[in-house]
């Protein structure tokens, strides 16, 4: 269940498109690597190659953005912003985990946004190197307080900032294209040789994507919008095209401006030495507003992430982070924390050499982000392509190509930036989603698995139902006469392990009477069913059916459990003792039969003991019921209880002259089978029933041939088996319902 307050009326104070969406999002966009990177991406890779990463990085985005605004617009978004759109369309398990990388990307992105902007302070005023540590220390205190006062606050002080940063980014693109000329352009058009650096195409874009992710902090604004569904796609769709048009006149205007040199070696001084009028403290100015802005930006933002995912309850220990405060309810642990690790971070890489820091958290931080964008894409990709019925966003300008396209982007850029870090990656949000799925969640959204699986079940069912039934794709495909299974284990614990995992098993049970008098008593029954097969972690269906009597509830069962092609193959019930009419047992067996299903009569002697070797005896009596019986035995040994199990198939022959040509014909019999087991021939001394009790009272297991009598004869059949049964073990009669060779070689 969710927390209460997600429940509640919300009477906060709520944000547009512009001040919840926009300001945060071009603010954290327009951070350090457009003062600090950006001029040294385009001096390496060249204007063209600086095009195509831009490009690449504004698709991937833009992309994900389409994906957002048609998740968020199919339904109500609240706080969390990228875990919360992915818990409701993925499940808890993969939002939980993405929330957690998400808030751990964007804390480590605050001491990044700080390094550089105490990396830009020491670069202009040298003096100041050895305080390296202490400016951003500070400058995250300002920023924390702010923070804590409100995000109302912070975002009047962002429109502040935005004036500001503006005019900086006028005033260095105005002095860069004063120095435009083609012949620097075209000098600077291709990438640099490898003695000037390391020009690889993905290290760059390494370097530049975190540039672009800052349109997250707007997304992490869900919960604090008047109307999220419009605002998240319009604020962040403006965001990134005003940002991507200034990334694309500083490509070409310092691209064509300036030697490739400078570029490198002084990729934010030429941007001081140049700037418009001489109005060099205005850059000064604007990589403050900027780096400042995109920090603040992380500061209201991913607390609320933080925030969400303790509400939430995927974790118990993050309980404390979930209180809110003030009208807007401000997650203030959540923003402590934040402040924490901040310092912790900064304190790792501000020791005077940020710049080589700034290089490796840039990577790391990019690697989560991308992996948030993919699983983004992925949610809108299923919700979209297999045609879900409640997916009806009110955002149209979306298509399930384009969420194909973003999630391709983001996982195969993620691989190719860094496959090892992308490697490590995956195996930590692996972990993580093995680690929430183990856990005794009681929430759940009704995510989009269900939907995903039923479209991939029946494109692959009717797939299976075009393919010819042969002997060799044979499966088990069980119904099992179970009742009440606490009291018929032994049944139910044969039917799964003659399954062995290759097929499927059905418990069924029969109500008799009315179904309008049993039908709170069917579900009831259901109910005990499913919580036998989670107690018992059993993999098996349930299947209750309301009859007027036992025949009419096992014809029912028999004619309606098949799903497609997925159709049963065997019955398995229990031997019928003394206390069963003949006549009506074996009317349901022979109609079994007719629907091409072969009985297992199960004789119920108990479990064996697990600790002691164990021996299963199969009788042939011939190729009627024999291929299918050994198969049977073959699929029990799979199981870890049968686990070195002794199978031997044993036959009966008249006098010691048939002995030799029988034991050579059985042993041929199982080589050509294919499977692990023994051949026995004995010699027939008495009726059957005397020798095989003499041979197979001491077996955990006997699997035995049987036939139906004709009519009028089921009392005197009735009387034979019993008969013969009465002091064996465990025992499994079958008869097999086709004339199909169950050990048929694999024909080539």
């Amino acid at each position: 269940m969710l927390n209460a307050s997600y429940k509640k009326k919300d009477k906060s104070l709520k944000f547009g498109t512009f001040g919840g969406v926009f300001t945060p999002s071009i603010l954290t966009i327009f951070g350090v690597i457009m003062f600090m990177r950006a001029n040294y991406i385009v001096g390496m890779g060249g204007i063209v190659n600086a095009t195509l990463i831009l490009g690449l990085c504004l698709l991937i985005t833009v992309c994900t953005t389409l994906s957002i605004g048609a998740i968020s617009s199919n339904m109500t978004v609240k706080g969390g912003g990228a875990y919360f759109m992915v818990s409701r369309v993925l499940g808890a398990e993969f939002g939980g985990a993405i929330g957690l990388l998400l808030f751990l990307a964007q804390v480590v992105s605050i001491s990044f946004y700080l390094l550089g902007f105490v990396e830009a302070v020491t670069l202009t005023f040298p003096s100041l190197q050895s305080y390296f540590m202490y400016i951003g220390m500070a400058a995250a205190a300002v920023l924390f307080c702010i923070s804590m006062i409100g995000a109302d606050w912070a975002i009047k002080t962002q429109y502040f900032i935005m004036v500001v940063m503006f005019s900086s980014i006028f005033v260095f693109l105005a002095g860069a294209y004063q120095s435009f000329s083609s012949r620097q352009f075209f000098s600077n058009l291709y990438s640099a040789n490898s003695s000037m650096g390391d020009s690889n195409f993905w290290a760059l874009f390494a370097l530049y994507f975190p540039g672009v992710t800052g349109f997250i902090s707007g997304i992490d604004m869900s919960g604090d919008l008047e109307s999220p569904s419009e605002s998240l796609v319009k604020g962040t769709l403006y965001a990134l095209l005003a940002a991507g048009g200034v990334y694309f006149l500083q490509i070409l205007f310092y691209g064509g401006g300036f030697a490739r040199e400078t570029l490198i070696d002084k990729p934010f001084q030429v941007m001081v030495d140049n700037a418009f009028m001489g109005a060099s403290f205005m850059v000064l100015a604007g990589v403050a507003a900027a780096t400042l802005s995109s920090a603040l930006g992380r500061f209201v933002g991913t607390p609320r992430v933080l925030q969400a995912i303790a509400r939430d309850e995927i974790l118990p220990f993050l309980k404390p982070f979930s209180r809110g405060y003030g009208r807007s309810e401000e997650p203030r642990p959540a923003i402590i924390l934040c402040f924490i690790v901040t310092l912790v971070m900064f304190w790792a890489g501000g020791d005077g050499s940020g710049g080589s820091f700034l290089n490796n958290v840039a990577a790391i931080m990019g690697m989560f982000f991308l992996y948030t964008f993919g699983l983004l894409n992925l949610a809108s990709f299923i919700e979209s392509y297999t045609a879900n019925p409640s997916f009806r966003p009110k955002f149209k300008f979306f298509h399930w190509s384009v969420a194909l396209v973003g999630m391709i982007g983001s996982f195969g850029a993620a691989i190719l930036i860094d496959f090892s870090a992308a490697l490590i990656a995956l195996i930590i949000l692996g972990l993580l989603v093995m680690y929430l799925r183990n856990r005794d969640m009681t929430i759940s959204f009704g995510d989009v698995r269900r939907g995903f699986l039923y479209a991939r079940i029946k494109d692959n069912l009717f797939r299976l139902n075009g393919m010819h039934d042969d002997t060799r794709n044979w499966r088990p495909s069980i119904i099992t006469l179970s009742g009440n299974p606490s009291s018929r284990e032994t049944l139910v614990t044969y039917a799964v392990w003659l399954n062995a995992g290759r097929g499927l098993v059905i418990l069924a049970n029969i109500l008799v009477g009315r179904i309008v008098e049993l039908c709170h008593q069917r579900v009831i029954s259901c109910e005990q069913l499913d919580n036998f097969l989670a107690e018992k972690n059993i993999q098996a269906f349930s299947q209750v059916v309301v009859a007027d009597d036992i025949p009419s509830g096992i014809r029912t069962i028999l004619q309606g459990s098949a799903y497609g092609p997925l159709r049963p193959n065997l019955f398995v019930c229990g031997w019928m003792g003394d206390s069963r009419d003949p006549v009506k047992y074996v009317s349901y067996l022979r109609e079994a039969i007719c629907m091409n299903i072969s009985p297992i009569l199960i004789l119920d002697r108990g479990l064996p003991d697990l600790e002691k070797q164990k021996r299963v005896d199969v009788w042939w009596r011939g190729h009627k019921n024999g291929p299918l019986m050994i198969l049977l035995a073959h699929l029990l040994s799979h199981n870890w209880e049968w686990s070195g199990a002794r199978i031997v198939v044993k036959r009966v022959v008249d006098n010691n002259a048939m002995q030799g040509d029988a034991l050579h014909a059985l042993r041929d019999l199982i080589k050509f089978a294919r499977v692990d087991a023994e051949a026995e021939v004995v010699i027939g001394e008495g009726d059957f029933a005397e020798v095989m009790h003499k041979n197979s009272s001491d077996a955990d297991c006997v699997f035995l041939g049987f036939e139906l009598p004709d009519a009028g004869h089921e009392n005197e059949w009735f009387l034979i088996y019993d008969k013969l049964l009465r002091t064996m073990p465990t025992t499994l009669l079958v008869n097999s319902s086709d004339a199909r060779d169950y050990l048929e070689e694999n024909k080539v």
